[in-house]
């Protein structure tokens, strides 16, 4: 099971209640269109939170902000 999950949330709301089921984050950004992608530092974090909050689940492919661009792209 992949440990990245896409949430209809902010990214404050999100950190809260990982914070509150003490679901610990590897990364975390805001996503272009709204909400906000999260990596969970395990697998069984990243399962709590999906049936923690399935309604707050996106479900749909999402475009994210590039960070990083490489030499051999410019």
């Amino acid at each position: 099971m992949s440990r990245a999950i896409n949430f209809s949330l902010t990214e404050a709301e999100l950190r809260q209640r990982c914070k509150l089921h003490e679901v610990g984050i590897s990364a975390i950004e805001g996503l272009p269109k709204g909400g906000t992608r999260l990596v969970c530092l395990t697998s069984r974090g990243a399962e709590i939170m999906r049936r923690r909050y399935p309604k707050e689940i996106i479900d749909r492919p999402q475009t994210r902000h590039p960070h990083f661009v490489s030499a051999l792209q410019k």
